[in-house]
């Protein structure tokens, strides 16, 4: 499988990179979804610290992501894809981009104004721009929960739309993704 991406299908890099963000993604909706409920303790102290190193990581995969994708274009969408199917897609990548970015931000400055320092993986010390304010970091809570609803509707569409492609018009939209090398003649 080559390196880089090729007119017909992803390169490893990007294949690596796109399955990196879903494991990571997982790994951070299982935290949160964990550790909100559970009673004060180091336990839920050590998830919350585990959440912000898996959204760092997130954001500095996005970014890697990004930076391979300018300099590796993807394959294009299938020329018998309507107009507005390719432009719908176009525009549910740039969102997802958009909100793998700004949901680790927003993340940072909640835990900065209340006061919850976050240090990557237990040793970088990811300073605060901002003093501690209650308002702003309540503020950021709900603008990263809203964003993390907004994610999961996306990933979902994301997927049902890789599965239409697959299931439904037959093209080649998934097999490109696949982290194995896709076959002539196999169902995946």
């Amino acid at each position: 499988m080559p390196l880089r991406n090729t007119a017909e299908h992803f390169g490893l890099v990007a294949k690596t990179l796109h399955w990196l963000t879903l494991i990571l993604l997982i790994a951070a909706f299982t935290l949160a979804i964990s550790m909100v409920n559970m009673p004060l303790s180091p336990r839920k102290l050590e998830f919350y610290s585990w959440h912000k190193w898996v959204g760092v990581t997130i954001f500095l995969v996005v970014l890697l992501r990004l930076a391979w994708r300018l300099a590796n274009p993807v394959p294009p969408q299938p020329a018998a894809s309507p107009l507005w199917q390719r432009r719908l897609a176009a525009l549910s990548h740039a969102a997802l981009y958009t909100i793998l970015i700004v949901m680790p931000i927003t993340g940072w400055i909640m835990s900065s104004a209340l006061n919850l320092p976050v240090v990557y993986l237990g040793l970088i010390h990811i300073p605060s721009p901002f003093g501690v304010d209650r308002a702003l970091g309540e503020t950021m809570k709900v603008v990263h929960l809203s964003l993390a609803v907004a994610l999961l509707v996306l990933v979902a569409i994301h997927a049902l739309a890789a599965l239409y492609h697959h299931l439904v018009l037959r093209d080649d939209v998934l097999r490109r993704m696949l982290p194995w090398p896709a076959r002539a003649g196999t169902k995946f």
